[in-house]
């Protein structure tokens, strides 16, 4: 193909066409009707990837129109460090490439930063450590595809960043699309309130995500505190300064912090409202964290409830428009566009088996947040463990747990009666995941030079 113009694309669908059968229709109607969407886009041919010359620090830059400046080095910083830290800051760069590539138009929740790291451990409900996708910044409705070419795209990444061979990445991906096939059929043979209740849990206990589930037992509410607090002169715990990653704010923004809980609390329902109205919030950080999300507000606040050793710690989001919907990739959801915030929770709830209790959203100065625990036993992979097997066991509860997310936001039946028993599917995102893969390390080899240029400036946190 020859270069991408920066010009959006004309032919992206993000709405069920009018033909599509609604999901009371038999299941084999639906799956025949996945099976036509083949003429639409054949499986083989979703293989194609972009390439040529874009503007990516162009699209870096308009990424971070109205975001604070003064962090914005080091967000650069954080993706110089490797193609995988790139894609894990660029979501805005490849959404115009994903929506160029042909799909079926047939549209789900997605996350829409897809990444191995966006998925991880965090307590349930009822106090059960469960396995999900856990960061919905980006999400929207949008083709299923851009999401799992997303996924596919991070594994080999991950996968060459912990040294391993080109083949064992391309079989971690085709076992990730195997896994979503597979899983899948499987849920759509299963009734609806039993998919709604579906969790992950075909993973081997010793294997890598045994291992996040074990590591996120001891991320108690308490553990985050203690480090991420120290005494004050009453006292009583106040939140560290260790700048740049966290800074306690002026009395100014903490009033502004704590009265914004006040709408935040008529976003939970009454259950959690009585559970909220036990804790006491006192102390409010400016907090650092992630990477594509840097330059926009992003507090912590500290709360304690029945004691000094019962603490609540919030974390207060600004929720930026979707790079989907900011570039005109997707309409806005009718029923969230008032409030990105309220776009952000709606998608986890979405999305999510189990889902934060105390995720709600809120408006500080006029910008949206959304307002989440900022540690519940939460803990994700460490990309350096995934190497050789890991890496494709990893892959394969990736592939079951974005099928569960998009058979209860599509038509399981559909999807599956578009990708069938065989492997062509398997096969072609195989072929993408590796030409994705080498176009971000370009993109990101196009960064680490204007950085050199002193074209962006960028610096480096630990």
């Amino acid at each position: 193909m020859g270069a991408v113009s920066e010009r959006l694309p004309t032919d992206t669908v993000v709405s069920v066409p009018a033909t599509a059968p609604p999901r009371y229709v038999a299941r084999a109607d639906r799956e025949m009707y996945g099976k036509s969407l083949r003429a639409r886009v054949r499986r083989v041919d979703q293989a194609r990837w972009v390439a040529g010359d874009r503007d990516v620090i162009g699209r870096i830059r308009a990424s971070e129109v109205g975001r604070r400046r003064e962090l914005l080095a080091i967000r650069h910083g954080k993706m110089a460090v490797s193609p995988f830290a790139f894609l894990r800051g660029g979501a805005w760069v490849m959404a115009p490439d994903l929506a160029s590539l042909p799909h079926t138009a047939y549209p789900v929740q997605i996350c829409g930063d897809a990444h191995v790291r966006n998925l991880g451990a965090f307590a349930a409900l009822d106090g059960h450590i469960v396995f999900d996708v856990n960061d919905f910044d980006e999400t929207c409705r949008a083709p299923w595809e851009w999401e799992i070419k997303r996924l596919a795209i991070s594994i080999v990444l991950v996968g060459r960043e912990a040294g391993t061979s080109e083949r064992v990445c391309r079989d971690a991906v085709q076992a990730m699309v195997r896994s979503w096939r597979e899983t899948m059929h499987m849920l759509a043979d299963m009734p609806v309130v039993e998919l709604a209740r579906y969790c992950v849990h075909r993973f081997a206990p010793e294997g890598p995500v045994g291992r996040v589930l074990r590591k996120a037992e001891r991320m108690s509410p308490l553990h985050a505190r203690d480090e991420l607090t120290t005494n004050g002169p009453d006292g009583r715990a106040r939140f560290a300064n260790e700048p740049p990653s966290l800074v306690p704010v002026d009395d100014v923004t903490r009033t502004k912090v704590l009265a914004s809980l006040d709408a935040y609390r008529d976003t939970l329902g009454p259950n959690r409202q009585q559970v909220l109205d036990c804790y006491l919030a006192f102390d409010v950080a400016f907090k650092v964290a992630g990477t594509g999300s840097i330059g926009g507000r992003n507090y912590a606040v500290l709360l304690v409830g029945n004691g000094s050793d019962d603490p609540l710690i919030l974390q207060v989001k600004q929720a930026l428009p979707s790079c989907y919907e900011a570039q005109g990739l997707v309409p806005p959801d009718a029923t969230t566009a008032s409030h990105q915030g309220k776009r952000v929770a709606s998608g986890q709830h979405r999305m999510q088996t189990w889902t934060d209790p105390f995720l709600g959203w809120t408006t500080i100065d006029g910008d949206p947040c959304y307002v989440r625990q900022l540690s519940d036993h939460k803990a994700s992979i460490d990309p350096a463990d995934l190497k050789r097997e890991s890496l494709v066991e990893y892959a394969r509860v990736c592939g079951e747990t974005f099928a569960k997310a998009h058979a209860r936001t599509g038509d399981a039946a559909v999807l599956y009666g578009y990708a069938g028993r065989g492997d062509k599917l398997d096969v072609a995102l195989g072929k993408l995941a590796r030409e994705g893969a080498d176009q971000v390390t370009h993109d990101w080899e196009t960064l680490v030079a204007a950085v050199k240029r002193g074209e962006l400036e960028a610096v480096e946190v630990e």
